[in-house]
């Protein structure tokens, strides 16, 4: 499907000079951040940049946000934080180890990291507690409410109180978990997996949920604003799962959004509105409405670098991208 007939937004678009693969990208209040692949961090408000190295002599291998700070971790056992006004403070260190996987809740200051099979959370006064996993941690995501951690890793997930002495509640299903995800009312877990396939269970009694047919991984993740649709990357459009009823998915067939001839790499819902952006691996960003499947052109295809980072602000009014050969922009929607 060619993007030369689509509506275009790109001319809104402001064009960012990253300079290096963008790792992640996500919003601190109304500051875009860049996370690159040389350990740095810009901060890219509109006439103003700024460059910061998170580590010393380290590279950066983990990162997540929320809206109001950044966590990152490194390849020499560092785990730092980034605030809105650009001060970065020290988390963590495990010595000797990569930070595999970095987490920080939806809302206050609560982080969490992972190196081999060890997690360790951090409480909102600095306490910080250990766990140790039954095989390497791939993935960390705190649940909605509440003090409470999910850690993918080999044959399931294991969901953590950090405060209580309890052993960890165990979701079992054979296989290797990648990345984890939860939805935004806590009631689905879903994780990516080794076999180009999600699997999800309920919370309250641990069904079932299997979601195949991808001929690739996802990597890419987004819930939008009601918790109703899963998008996710993978394949030549996003695959969009319904999660409406108690049962998620199950006995439904999913959405698809974007069909190009170019696999999607990045997916993120709009905050507010059932509007789906669409980074693809030929280096084309789309946004796609769900109510009428209707498509806007952000991005024509350049270069064949894909799309590695996509978010939106707070208020759904502007939307920031970033590239594996280090282009960026800023899209900034018309007023309605």
């Amino acid at each position: 499907m060619s993007t030369t007939s689509f509506p275009s937004l790109s001319e809104q678009v402001v064009p960012i000079a990253a300079g290096n693969h963008v790792l992640a990208c996500n919003w601190l209040g109304r500051t875009p951040v860049f996370a690159l692949s040389d350990g740095t961090v810009l901060q890219a408000e509109i006439g103003e940049e700024k460059r910061s190295a998170l580590f010393e002599d380290a590279g950066l291998l983990s990162i997540c946000a929320n809206k109001t700070m950044l966590v990152a971790g490194s390849d020499d056992g560092h785990v730092v934080s980034l605030a809105a006004n650009g001060q970065a403070s020290p988390l963590g260190e495990v010595k000797g180890k990569w930070i595999d996987a970095v987490a920080v809740a939806p809302a206050g200051s609560a982080t969490a990291w992972s190196a081999g099979k060890a997690v360790y959370a951090r409480d909102e006064k600095g306490g910080v507690k250990q766990w140790t996993a039954p095989s390497s941690v791939r993935g960390l995501a705190f649940l909605p409410k509440g003090y409470r951690l999910a850690i993918s890793h080999y044959n399931g997930v294991s969901l953590w109180f950090p405060n209580s002495s309890a052993a960890p509640e165990f979701y079992e299903w054979k296989g290797s978990h990648i990345d984890i995800t939860i939805s935004p009312d806590g009631r689905f877990i879903v994780t990516s997996m080794q076999e180009n396939t999600l699997h999800g269970w309920t919370l309250a009694d641990k069904k079932h949920m299997r979601m195949s047919g991808y001929p690739s991984k996802t990597r890419s993740f987004s819930w939008s604003h009601d918790g109703n649709w899963l998008a996710t990357s993978g394949a030549d459009a996003a695959i969009i799962w319904p999660f409406q009823s108690k049962d998620g998915p199950m006995g439904k067939a999913p959405r698809e959004c974007g069909i190009r001839h170019a696999k999607v790499s990045q997916v993120a819902f709009h905050p507010k509105a059932l509007v789906l952006a669409i980074g693809y691996e030929d280096g084309c960003a789309l946004l796609c409405r769900l109510t009428d499947a209707s498509e806007i052109l952000v991005r024509r295809a350049v270069n064949g670098s894909a799309i590695t980072a996509l978010a939106w602000d707070g208020s759904g009014a502007q939307l920031a991208f970033g590239a594996e050969d280090g282009a960026a922009g800023i899209l900034t929607l018309p007023a309605v």
